[in-house]
C-alpha cells in the first residue's frame, strides 16, 4: 500500500501503514500556523481490502465539534465525489471503506483545484461582459485575480463577492463557480435585469496560496485573512491589502463573503449587528435578502446560525464587518456545511461541490430582490 500527498491541495501524515485494517494517520497543521483539521490523500493498493483509516489527532484539531456527525469524501476519478461511512470517538476520527479500485482519494471536503480555479478565470476572460484584474501577488508569487462584470458604469450599484480567505473551505468557490456561470448566461432573465443595475467585483479565491499547499485557514505567511481587515500588510496579509485597496477605490454597495462552517450542518449567513452604525435600514435590507434568499433556494435557513453580536462589539477585524462599517453598506458572510445541510440531508453525497453551484446561482435572486434598495 502507498498513501501520496504530492499533488495541489495534498496533506496527511502518515503515521503507519503496515496493514489496511489500521491505518494510522495525522492531520498536519497549516504552515507556520496551529491550525489543523484540513486532509487530502491518495491511497493505492488496496483495492477490495476492507481498510480503517485512524486519524490519531483528531481530538486535537482546530474544530473537534467538526467531527461529531462528519462523513468523509472519496473519489475514485477527482470527479465524483461520494461520502464514506466515518465516526468520531471524542480523541480519533476513523474512516471505514473498502475500495473498490486500486488508486482511490479521500479529502476533507470536495476540493476545488488551483487548475480549476485557473479555468474559472480563464472562462471569465473569454467573456466579452468581463474584464478580469491582476491585484497583486499573493505571499507566494501567485496572482490575486478578479473578476469584474458589467459595464463598469459607476452610476450603477457595487456588488462585491470574495471566497476562500479560508482555503479549505472550498464550497466557497464552488459556489462562485454556480454564481459566475448563472450571471454570465445571456439568455438568463434574472442575469441580465441585474447587470442593468449593477456591476460585480468578484474575487474567487483569496488565498490561492493556502489553497494550494493543503491548509484550512491560513496564507503562506500563516495569516488568518479574516482576522486581518483592520490593518493588513504587503508582508503578512497582502491578499486582504489589495483587495481592501480596491474597494477603497470603487465603492461597495453590497458585500458577500463565502465560507465553510465545520460544526454546524447548515447554510446560514452572519451580518453586522454589532458594528457601530448598524441601524433600522441596514437590518431591513438584511432581512429582505434573507427572505428572498430563503424563497431561491430552500438549502438556506435562518433558524441556526451563530449568536448575533451585541450592539458595538462586532470584530472589525472580519471582512464583514468592516466594509459593512466602512461603507455603510448591507455585508453578509455566507457560511456552507462540511457536513450535511441537515434540513435536507443527503446520504450518498451530503453537501458537495453541486450543491454550492446552486446556491451560488440562486443568490442572484435574492441580490435582485434588493438591488434598488441598497443606496
Amino acid at each position: 500500500m502507498k498513501i501520496s500527498t504530492q499533488f495541489d491541495a495534498g496533506s496527511v501524515e502518515v503515521i503507519n501503514l503496515d496493514r489496511a485494517e489500521d491505518i494510522q494517520l495525522k492531520i498536519r497543521k497549516d504552515s507556520h500556523s496551529d491550525f489543523l483539521q484540513w486532509f487530502y490523500f491518495r491511497l493505492q493498493g488496496a483495492a477490495n481490502q476492507p481498510c480503517t483509516m485512524r486519524f490519531l489527532n483528531a481530538g486535537e484539531t482546530s474544530y473537534p465539534k467538526g467531527w461529531e456527525g462528519y462523513r468523509a469524501v472519496a473519489s475514485y476519478d477527482r470527479q465524483h465525489w461520494f461520502r464514506v461511512p466515518t465516526r468520531f470517538d471524542g480523541k480519533e476520527l476513523v474512516i471505514e471503506h473498502t475500495p473498490q479500485a486500486g488508486s482511490i482519494y479521500y479529502a476533507y471536503f470536495e476540493p476545488y483545484s488551483h487548475e480549476r480555479h485557473l479555468n474559472l478565470i480563464g472562462l471569465a476572460t473569454d467573456n466579452p461582459w468581463c474584464e478580469v484584474e491582476d491585484l497583486g501577488s499573493t505571499v507566494d508569487g501567485r496572482d490575486l485575480e478578479m473578476i469584474v462584470v458589467g459595464d463598469q458604469d459607476p452610476t450603477k450599484r457595487k456588488i462585491w463577492v470574495t471566497a476562500r480567505q479560508h482555503p479549505g473551505e472550498t464550497m466557497a468557490e464552488w459556489f462562485v463557480e454556480g454564481l459566475l456561470t448563472r450571471l454570465l448566461d445571456e439568455d438568463d432573465a434574472t442575469s441580465r435585469s441585474l447587470l442593468a443595475k449593477a456591476n460585480f467585483y468578484i474575487v474567487p479565491s483569496m488565498n490561492p496560496d493556502g489553497a494550494v499547499r493543503g491548509n484550512l485557514r491560513t496564507n503562506a505567511a500563516g495569516a488568518n485573512l479574516n482576522r486581518e481587515w483592520l490593518e493588513p500588510t504587503m508582508a503578512r496579509s497582502p491578499e486582504v491589502y489589495l483587495v481592501r485597496q480596491k474597494m477603497h477605490e470603487v465603492g461597495v454597495d453590497l458585500f458577500l463573503d463565502a465560507h465553510g462552517d465545520e460544526a454546524l450542518p447548515y447554510v446560514f449567513v452572519a451580518g453586522c449587528e454589532g458594528n457601530p452604525n448598524y441601524d433600522t435600514r441596514l437590518n431591513a435590507l438584511e432581512n429582505a435578502f434573507k427572505h428572498h434568499l430563503a424563497l431561491a433556494n430552500p438549502d438556506f435557513q435562518d433558524q441556526f446560525g451563530y449568536e448575533r453580536d451585541k450592539p458595538g462589539e462586532a470584530n472589525l477585524t472580519l471582512a464583514t464587518n468592516y466594509v459593512g462599517q466602512h461603507f455603510n453598506c448591507l455585508a453578509y458572510t455566507l457560511e456552507m456545511p462540511f457536513k450535511d445541510n441537515a434540513n435536507l440531508p443527503d446520504e450518498e453525497y451530503g453537501w458537495s461541490g453541486e450543491r454550492s453551484q446552486k446556491l451560488g446561482a440562486s443568490m442572484l435572486q435574492a441580490f435582485l430582490a434588493v438591488v434598488d434598495q441598497l443606496r
